[in-house]
C-alpha cells in the first residue's frame, strides 16, 4: 500500500503498536480501581503543560511531563484528604488544569495556535523517531513494572485495606501508578491528542471486561483490542484524512457498542435457554 512508503506513517504505526500495549495495561487497572476519570483529568491538565511550553519557548513535551507528573502526585494527595469522596480530587485538578491552560493560551495572544491544535487533536505527521523511541522505552518500563508488581497491584486494586494489612506500600504503589499514567499520557498526546487520549486508554480495558472471564484474560484481550483499534484507526485516519485520535476513538466506540450488543444477546439467549 502507498501509505507504507511514507516515513511518517511507518513511525506512526510503530508508535500506535507501542500504544496498543501501554494503554490497555494502564486502562484495565484504572477501570477496575474506578479511576477512569484519572486519565481524563491528567489529559486535561496536560493542556496547561502544552500551553506553558509554547509560552516560554520550551519543548511542550518536557513542560507537559513536569506538569502532569506533579499533578499526578497532587491528585493522590487530595484523594487521601477526601478518601470517602475520591471524585473531588479529579474535579479540582481537571477544572484547575483547564483554567491554567486557558490563561496561558491567552497570554500567548494567538501565537502557536496551529501547534497547540496539533497537540489537542493529534497529528500523524508530527511523530518523530525520538517520540517513537520514548514510547518504546515507556512500554518496556510498564511491562517490567507489570511483571514484578502485578500481584501487589491486583490486591491493591480490589481491596486497598487488605493490601495495607499485608504490608504492601499502598501509597507508594498508588503514586507510582498515577505517575506512570501521567507519563504515558504525555508521550501519547502527539498522536492521540490531549482531548481524546484518555478514551484511548480506558476503552480497550472496558471492552475486554465484557469478553475476558479472568483477570489475565482481560489483560490479554485488552491488548488484542488495543491493536485492532489503534492500527485500524490509524489506517482509517490516513485514508480519510481525519485526526488520528478522533478516528481511533471512534473505532474503539464502535467495538464497544458491538461487544455490548453481543453480550446482551448472549445473556438474553442464556435466560431463554434456562426458561
Amino acid at each position: 500500500m502507498e501509505m507504507f512508503s511514507y516515513d511518517f506513517m511507518i513511525r506512526a504505526l510503530i508508535a500506535a503498536s507501542f500504544m496498543a500495549i501501554i494503554a490497555p495495561l494502564l486502562g484495565v487497572f484504572l477501570v477496575l480501581r474506578r479511576q477512569s476519570l484519572l486519565a481524563d483529568t491528567l489529559s486535561h491538565v496536560s493542556l496547561a503543560g502544552i500551553a506553558l511550553g509554547f509560552l516560554i519557548n520550551l519543548n511542550p513535551t518536557i513542560t507537559t511531563l513536569i506538569v502532569v507528573v506533579l499533578s499526578a502526585l497532587v491528585l493522590e494527595y487530595i484523594r487521601k484528604l477526601y478518601s470517602s469522596y475520591s471524585e473531588v480530587s479529579t474535579a479540582v485538578l481537571m477544572s484547575g488544569g483547564l483554567a491554567v491552560a486557558l490563561i496561558l493560551m491567552n497570554l500567548n495572544k494567538g501565537e502557536n495556535t496551529m501547534n497547540i491544535n496539533q497537540y489537542l487533536f493529534g497529528s500523524i505527521i508530527t511523530i518523530n523517531w525520538a517520540q517513537v523511541k520514548m514510547l518504546g522505552l515507556l512500554m518496556v518500563i510498564i511491562l517490567i513494572v507489570f511483571v514484578f508488581l502485578r500481584r501487589p497491584m491486583y490486591v491493591l486494586t480490589f481491596d486497598e485495606e487488605t493490601a495495607h494489612v499485608d504490608g504492601l506500600p499502598v501509597n507508594l504503589l498508588s503514586i507510582l501508578f498515577n505517575v506512570l499514567t501521567g507519563v504515558a499520557i504525555t508521550v501519547m498526546i502527539p498522536i492521540a491528542g490531549a482531548l481524546l487520549v484518555s478514551a484511548i486508554i480506558i476503552l480497550p480495558g472496558t471492552i475486554s471486561m465484557k469478553l475476558g472471564k479472568t483477570f489475565n484474560q482481560v489483560i490479554i484481550v485488552s491488548i488484542f483490542v488495543g491493536f485492532i483499534g489503534m492500527i485500524s484507526g490509524l489506517i482509517g485516519s490516513y485514508q480519510l484524512d481525519t485526526p488520528p485520535g478522533a478516528t481511533i476513538t471512534l473505532v474503539f466506540i464502535v467495538l464497544f457498542i458491538v461487544v455490548n450488543l453481543y453480550d446482551s444477546l448472549r445473556r438474553r439467549k442464556k435466560k431463554t435457554d434456562i426458561l
